[in-house]
């Protein structure tokens, strides 16, 4: 619950005349509330901006400004604008004084002497009132702050499922497409090819003597240099073009280009920047190395290498082990770079 619902209510009895006072908290005693003093307007305005009152008697006659012109000022501040307010005032005030402090702000009027049954019955109401609203305003606030964990619930879950989305289609090492998401693009690719008479490159990439970095360097400068390879590989890819890990040390791309001339300009600049020296921390040597890789890459396209996925992969499998074999580091099927 909020901590305001626990509090004990506070009523401000405002007169200029000590005995006056005096005689309303005697009447009061038995009221569950705390009572605050104010003998001046001045004194009214401080309290209630110092206090959250349930109710304020406000006494029409006292120095330095009247009721009715504390109930105005208090009516233009937007924290105690709605706090009730009753003005007392002597019994010989007429009707027309009485609706004058209406439109001041008050809520009702009681006539001096006090009537102990009406005064006490009249605060009772209002602490009924003030303690609804309370609680009402607790209530508000803890489904207020309901709705915002239950946001961040659904926001989180949103999250973890667009995660757990994304590790379903993406390598959890490199944050490149997996095999899964691979083989969908791939034939995303060959379906809009057809649709459109146009064409694609698939590149398979194999990092020769990788396992020897592994044993020099350890495992982690391993995983570290699959990070930056793959890093190399998405700053070289357009938008709307793949690349993938196979596993291991095997990545495959989509190359949104159709011809034999565009195949090999994209691949070469590929593999002139996947080639250059990497800076890795290196387990044995205590600190960052510069680590030089070999590769094999191998280019072909749709739909002169192949007119289904399957063709398509074996045709770039073939190109790379024909760069393997020849020790080349680019080979585009049907003419050797």
């Amino acid at each position: 619950m909020n901590r305001i619902a626990t509090l004990q209510p506070k009523i401000l009895i405002a007169d200029d005349h000590r005995p006056n006072l005096i005689a309303m908290r005697r009447l009061l005693a038995g009221i569950d509330a705390e009572i605050v003093e104010a003998m001046t307007g001045n004194d009214v305005l401080a309290a209630a901006l110092d206090h959250e009152f349930a109710l304020i008697l406000l006494d029409v006659q006292m120095p330095d400004m009247n009721g009715f012109e504390a109930a105005t000022l208090l009516a233009g501040e937007e924290r105690t604008r709605s706090t009730p307010i009753i003005f007392v005032t002597a019994s010989h005030a007429d009707d027309v004084n009485r609706l004058r402090g209406y439109s001041f702000g008050a809520v009702d009027y009681i006539t001096k002497p006090l009537n102990e049954v009406i005064l006490l019955s009249k605060v009772r109401i209002f602490l009924e009132l003030y303690r609804n609203k309370v609680a009402l305003r607790s209530a508000l606030s803890d489904l207020s702050e309901r709705n915002r964990q239950l946001e961040r619930e659904v926001q989180e879950r949103r999250m973890a499922e667009e995660q757990v989305r994304h590790l379903a289609h993406h390598d959890g090492l490199t944050g490149l497409a997996n095999r899964l998401l691979f083989m969908a693009r791939l034939e995303a690719a060959i379906a809009r090819a057809r649709a459109d008479s146009g064409g694609f490159a698939l590149a398979y990439l194999d990092i020769d003597d990788f396992k020897p970095i592994n044993d020099q360097h350890g495992h982690q400068a391993g995983d570290e240099l699959l990070r930056l390879i793959a890093g190399r590989l998405r700053s070289g890819l357009r938008y709307d073009e793949t690349g993938a890990r196979l596993g291991g040390d095997e990545f495959a791309l989509i190359l949104n280009v159709d011809n034999l001339h565009d195949a090999a300009s994209r691949a070469g600049e590929i593999a002139r920047s996947l080639f250059e020296p990497y800076d890795v921390q290196s387990r044995t040597a205590g600190g960052n190395v510069d680590v030089r890789i070999r590769g094999s890459l191998g280019v072909a396209l749709y739909p002169q290498h192949g007119d289904d996925s399957e063709a398509m992969i074996h045709a770039a499998d073939v190109a790379m082990y024909a760069a393997k074999r020849d020790q080349t580091q680019l080979h585009l099927l049907g003419d050797l770079l």
